[in-house]
């Protein structure tokens, strides 16, 4: 017996296979069989040669990026140290020497 993944709407564990759907009996919900796998991969925030980021690394920026409100500018090969991975649009959260905080957008680094 295989081992369906449990219900993304409520998490019950008593889906069942209905065709190329998995449906759940205790609310009723309907996902495609191959959801859960393609969930977890978009769940993975990358850099921008496709390197998988994970809390803690260091990355070197790959690009000028003007601050917005300031005059300063974050330079091409930045050193950014202990970095880590947010939800949203700006998926880094990091501390900048002689910066400060800052969001990063991960396709504008590369993993070192």
């Amino acid at each position: 017996m295989t081992s369906l993944p449990a219900c993304p709407n409520c998490g019950s564990g008593l889906a069942y296979e209905d065709g190329p759907l998995l449906v759940c009996p205790e609310c009723a919900h309907e996902w495609p069989a191959g959801a859960q796998a393609a969930e977890d991969a978009a769940d993975v925030i990358r850099d921008a040669n496709g390197n998988v980021l994970e809390d803690g690394d260091t990355v070197t920026v790959i690009k000028d990026l003007k601050i917005k409100g300031s005059s300063q500018v974050v330079k091409v090969g930045t050193k950014v140290k202990n970095i880590r991975l947010v939800g949203g649009d700006h998926d880094i959260d990091c501390r900048i020497d002689g910066i400060g905080a800052m969001k990063l957008k991960s396709e504008f680094v590369k993993k070192m």
